[in-house]
């Protein structure tokens, strides 16, 4: 099955970090938080990517082409050019690198991503959030619907300190806990071919019409998720994930790299 991630934003509410690489490039404990999503996909069996470029598409292109060069032991023939790699990690992937244009909107970029999903179900995320989801039960929740479209709904992490008060007296605080009211997209989702037919063009945003009708027809279900979730829209949270990964406590770290390939 497919897994798409849409990586191709401008990422202006983080332009301390954006002006030279694209939204997904930025990084969390040295690794790119796109890489994070793909670990994560990858550990419950899912390693078949495409990915829509748009904003600095080539750093994207470039890191994937060198992945395994980079993380690799390389022997290197200088009389003819020959390069082999051995040891390091190299994960099993297959990766559809996609321009879907500078300017294209969510829902375009869904729409370009079309011929590469193969009329089947596959699943969808931004390239900029992560989480400890199961991606197994929520592929099994969309099963057992039957609808068009399930998206992950989560609790959003609370900006500030949560406060309980008696009177003036603070008899509790939460650091970040997440929300105790109210549910928002968290991406995630599982969608069938159905709904490029939902997305007019270029100019669609996914947020708006393509979901909109899509909850009107009765074909978008939630899989309410209250596990940990984190986007990183800003440098607030860029660092608050660089802090819970240097803890070494990332919920999202649900892989393990083998300890021999160095």
């Amino acid at each position: 099955m497919k897994v798409a991630i849409l990586a191709g934003g401008l990422g202006t509410r983080l332009s301390e970090e954006t002006v030279e690489k694209p939204k997904p490039m930025v990084e969390v404990g040295g690794k790119p938080i796109i890489w994070h999503i793909m670990m994560h996909y990858a550990h419950y069996g899912f390693s078949d990517f495409a990915i829509a470029l748009g904003y600095k598409a080539e750093v994207i292109k470039k890191y994937m082409v060198d992945y395994c060069s980079l993380n690799s032991n390389l022997t290197v023939s200088l009389k003819d050019g020959e390069v082999r790699r051995h040891g390091g990690y190299t994960p099993n992937w297959t990766v559809d690198l996609i321009d879907t244009g500078l300017y294209t909107n969510t829902g375009g970029r869904i729409k370009r991503l079309a011929p590469y999903v193969n009329n089947e179900t596959f699943m969808l995320t931004w390239g900029d959030g992560v989480s400890d989801i199961d991606i197994h039960q929520l592929l099994a929740f969309h099963k057992s619907h039957g609808k068009l479209a399930t998206m992950t709904a989560v609790r959003p992490p609370a900006r500030f300190g949560h406060l309980d008060l008696q009177g003036d007296q603070i008899i509790d605080f939460s650091e970040k806990p997440q929300t105790r009211e109210g549910w928002i997209n968290g991406a995630f989702f599982v969608l069938e071919p159905q709904i490029f037919d939902y997305i007019a063009g270029d100019d669609t945003a996914w947020e708006k019409e393509p979901l909109e009708q899509l909850a009107k027809d009765g074909q978008l279900m939630a899989y309410k998720y209250d596990g940990f979730w984190q986007c990183m829209d800003t440098l607030r949270d860029k660092r608050r994930l660089e802090s819970i990964w240097a803890a070494g406590n990332a919920p999202w770290k649900t892989w393990s790299i083998p300890t021999d390939a160095a």
